[in-house]
């Protein structure tokens, strides 16, 4: 893309209902389009509603579609669960800081997701799996708030099935016919044998999910510079402009939304008003 100011406007291949309040865009990248980096995000625009950044759910070595997965809570993001193949969404990007993948070469890779969070954290799989032979161990621990709340279930569980990764799925609440796991995700991190020193983690989820599951993986001994952790907070314009998203001497739309935990733990205790 070639101005990061000016959207471009891309046709809608179609849209997918993941969950009742989460939904998945694809969209015809624009001319010239570069690809992304697992991590990165894009700034969605709908004429009369504004713009929202959205993280890219697809998988980066796919060059013919841009994938987000969105959640409906505001008015531009309600407008965009309307756009469908007869429509367009205006796109800018990629922005953003992305996922350490090559960090992680040679040792164990551990993700850890919560609820929306799995989104930005499907194409480091999706990464990671294409150079399977690069890798340990995969593990993934991802938290949602039911059964119906999974975001890309069966996906994940047949990467799990043929033993590419190692996955762990639970949930808040469900009922009995559920046969899962319940609990909260960061109740599950001890399962995962770790060799601490080659290992590399990712975390992903609300603030306070990250920063308990940071906890445990301190405790599993794991170096605080080796977790990272995505920062989504409050991206406005993408290009540290605007103040909107600052955290302390960052920027989180351009030294971000990735940072290594030892950057930001002290700021991640703080309030936001």
């Amino acid at each position: 893309m070639n101005d990061a100011l000016i959207p471009e406007l891309c046709n809608v291949n179609g849209r997918l209902e993941d969950t009742p309040d989460v939904f998945t865009l694809d969209l015809v990248p624009p001319p010239g389009y570069r690809g992304f980096a697992p991590g990165q995000f894009n700034m969605l625009y709908v004429p009369g509603a504004g713009e929202a950044a959205i993280s890219i759910s697809g998988d980066p070595e796919d060059s013919y579609r841009l994938v987000h997965t969105i959640r409906a809570v505001g008015d531009v993001t309600s407008q965009l669960r309307t756009r469908d193949g007869h429509s367009q969404v205006g796109v800018r990007g990629p922005f953003g800081k992305p996922w350490p993948i090559d960090a992680a070469r040679g040792g164990d890779l551990i993700i850890v997701a919560g609820g929306i969070g799995m989104a930005p954290m499907r194409p480091v799989l999706y990464a990671a799996l294409a150079d399977r032979a690069s890798y340990d161990n995969i593990y993934l621990l991802y938290g949602a708030r039911t059964p119906r709340d999974i975001l890309f279930q069966e996906q994940l569980m047949e990467w799990h099935r043929q033993g590419a990764i190692t996955a762990i799925i639970t949930v808040d609440a469900a009922r009995p016919s559920w046969k899962g796991d319940v609990g909260a995700v960061t109740g599950f991190i001890g399962r995962i044998p770790v060799n601490p020193r080659n290992t590399v983690a990712m975390i992903c989820g609300p603030e306070i999910m990250m920063r308990y599951a940071a906890s445990e993986l301190l405790v599993k001994g794991i170096p605080m510079d080796r977790i990272h952790v995505s920062m989504e907070r409050n991206m406005k314009c993408a290009t540290a402009f605007c103040g909107h998203c600052q955290l302390g001497p960052y920027f989180v739309c351009r030294d971000g939304p990735v940072f290594r935990y030892s950057d930001v733990a002290a700021m991640m205790e703080v309030k936001q008003f």
